[in-house]
């Protein structure tokens, strides 16, 4: 085996020997190429230095090869050939980066500067290995194990929790995307959604996962695709250099926590004294202020007649005494013992006593205290003595406002039982009705609030009157019922006294389906309420004859008004009279079958009661076995003349 075909790197002594196969193999040159050139460019980034684009040809100069460890090493190499021309200047300049490797513990073995010098792609690669295992992987430790097997610690244990992922190396494993996609999911959820990904689809399980990595998480895109989907085995020390961004970009935070977690237990072990010192006037003074901040509010608070309100007051006093009280009961005797561990802890190391400053002494607090107790006792006083004096007011507000609501129910309805005379004036009367009534819904709630503001105070019995919630609402209901049919009652008279070509069945009929239909009692039938109305009447139309119709009834307006309904029903009903057109409706029915179903008949939305009927008066089909064909041809001809 020649010199430069055996090239064996080792980190810190301990890397483990790499199989001189893969050395042969043609295909994991051309991706480790590609990977460490993204992988030093994206180095060379930090500092902003010019990218290389021939990973032998832009290092065998060494100047890029020394500026790229000056940003991994974070350190200078000195003073080397900027801008060398001849070949000794570029073997000086890769010695100095060699012998730099060097000092940092990296055995460089059988390479010399003129392998790099002299464009050597497999030793170049082998340097580049060693360098990134060096100042990227080596300082991985997970239980002990380093570089290759802590990273595939690390990458087990994240991608524990996600069964269809198996990190068992740094090739194989990898090919489906998923491994990637898993570690980006368990640190950032809200990045991308594990569960919802085609577990099938090795592309683009990869690509989004290398999508997201590089625009969410700053890891570079060191690996394409097809490196990783498209061939046998991918490239180990390539997947081993792109996984360990993932390492670097999600353990950082590990470190910050732990550092922090570090700098913390070692002020509290220095300064221990000194912050139960701290703790304890803070304690002191925050007790302090949050007493008499609590009496300042007792004091301000006026207690209203609002029985509510003065009942929430007392509610909050006894939640204070349940919770707040007894915080601050436990704060105190703590405050008291905290004081006796700092002086215990001072004697401990013969320190001097520990004297609290003046106002913070628990002979101050002591007083403070004392003042609370006799606020509290009259704070509760005065709540109780006001909500004896506003139950009786509750009574006679309720009563007062039940008494009024009634008497204005009595007053309408007694206007609408003398309505009497031509019929649009009567409209116009119990349109007025209507709109006194309007109001009488929230004035309604008003007494419903009175009403429960008694049962909160416990004062369900009232002498002052006989109505209760459920009577006025009783009698509303049936008030606008009653306004709402006297309305219909007098808009039906004033079609039928206008449609003298209406009979008064067709007019009721046509009334009932309108009213039906109209869901917000509005009086008016929007587009789909309209086409509803109509095929509960047996009129059908294609969706594009039907805007057209409505269009034309409404005048393009959005809603039909019962007016506009009933003209339409009085056109359609005029050429809807003859034998032949109610026997081709039938014949519609029922497919042009020479009998209809009851089943067909209801699918048409003809009412039940109507089927009913048919089935009763209509003939049996003899064109059919089944009892329920009905012959509506004969049926016809005998009611015709």
């Amino acid at each position: 085996m020649s010199k430069r075909a055996s090239f064996l790197p080792s980190v810190a002594s301990q890397q483990p020997v790499e199989d001189t196969a893969r050395v042969m193999d043609k295909a994991w040159e051309v991706i480790q190429q590609k990977t460490f050139t993204k992988w030093v460019n994206n180095k060379l980034d930090i500092r902003g230095v010019q990218h290389i684009q021939n990973l032998v040809d832009d290092l065998a100069p060494g100047v890029t090869l020394i500026q790229l460890l000056e940003i991994i090493g974070d350190a200078s190499i000195g003073r080397y050939n900027r801008n060398p021309r001849m070949r000794i200047q570029f073997v000086e300049n890769v010695n100095l980066a060699l012998e730099f490797i060097k000092q940092r513990g990296v055995a460089l073995t059988n390479i010399g500067a003129e392998d790099i010098v002299d464009k050597n792609l497999k030793l170049i690669l082998g340097m580049l290995w060693t360098i990134i295992l060096r100042f990227t992987i080596a300082n991985i430790s997970q239980e002990g194990k380093n570089a290759k097997e802590g990273l595939l610690l690390w990458c087990q244990r994240k991608t524990a929790p996600y069964p269809e992922v198996n990190v068992q190396d740094f090739s194989y494993s990898w090919t489906d995307g998923l491994a990637f996609c898993a570690l980006i999911h368990r640190h950032r959820p809200d990045l991308l959604d594990f569960d919802a990904l085609d577990k099938t689809d090795r592309h683009g399980n990869t690509a989004l996962a290398f999508n997201v990595a590089e625009q969410h998480l700053g890891i570079p895109q060191l690996l394409d695709v097809e490196d990783v989907c498209d061939i046998s085995k991918p490239d180990e020390r390539s997947v081993m250099t792109y996984v360990a961004e993932y390492f670097h970009a999600f353990s950082a935070l590990d470190k910050v926590e732990t550092a922090g977690r570090r700098v913390a237990k070692f002020a509290e072990v220095i300064a221990s004294v000194w912050q139960m010192q701290h703790d304890y006037e803070r304690r002191v003074l925050a007790l302090m202020d949050a007493v008499l901040l609590t009496q300042r509010e007792w004091q301000s608070t006026q207690l209203t007649n609002q029985y509510s309100a003065t009942k929430q007051r007392g509610l909050e006093f006894n939640h204070y005494k349940n919770t707040q009280k007894r915080e601050w009961v436990t704060e105190k005797r703590e405050i008291d013992s905290l004081l006796g561990n700092i002086q215990t802890k001072l004697k401990t190391y013969n320190l001097k006593p520990y004297y609290p400053p003046e106002g913070l002494t628990l002979q101050d607090l002591d007083n403070i205290w004392s003042e609370l107790l006799q606020n509290e006792a009259f704070y509760h006083r005065s709540i109780n003595s006001k909500i004896r004096e506003i139950k009786e007011s509750l009574r006679k507000n309720y009563a007062q406002a039940a008494n009024d609501f009634q008497q204005q129910l009595d007053n309408i309805s007694s206007e609408q039982s003398l309505l009497d005379g031509d019929l649009d004036i009567q409209l116009k009367r119990v349109q007025s009705l209507q709109n006194k009534a309007k109001p009488l819904d929230k004035i309604l709630e008003k007494v419903r609030l009175l009403d429960q503001d008694c049962i909160d105070a416990n004062t369900e019995e009232n002498d002052y009157t006989v109505y209760s919630v459920e009577d006025l609402t009783f009698g509303l209901d049936l008030l606008q019922q009653a306004i709402q049919k006297k309305n219909a009652f007098i808009q039906n008279q004033i079609v039928s006294r206008n449609m003298t070509n209406l009979t008064p069945a067709q007019l009721e009929e046509f009334e009932q389906a309108f009213r039906h239909f109209d869901n917000d009692n509005s009086n008016t039938l929007s587009a789909t309420e309209f086409n509803a109305a109509l095929a509960s009447l047996g009129i059908f139309y294609d969706d594009d004859v039907f805007d057209q119709v409505f269009s034309h009834v409404t005048s393009r307006q959005e809603q039909a008004s019962f007016e506009q309904f009933i003209r339409f029903m009085v056109s359609v009903t005029e050429d809807k009279s003859t034998p032949e057109q109610i026997r081709d409706s039938f014949r519609t029915i029922a497919g042009d079958k020479p009998y209809v179903t009851e089943l067909e008949l209801k699918m048409c939305l003809v009412p039940d009661d109507i089927v009913d009927y048919l089935k009763h008066d209509m003939p049996r089909s003899s064109h059919a076995e089944h009892q329920d064909a009905l012959d509506y041809d004969q049926y016809i001809s005998t009611l015709f003349r």
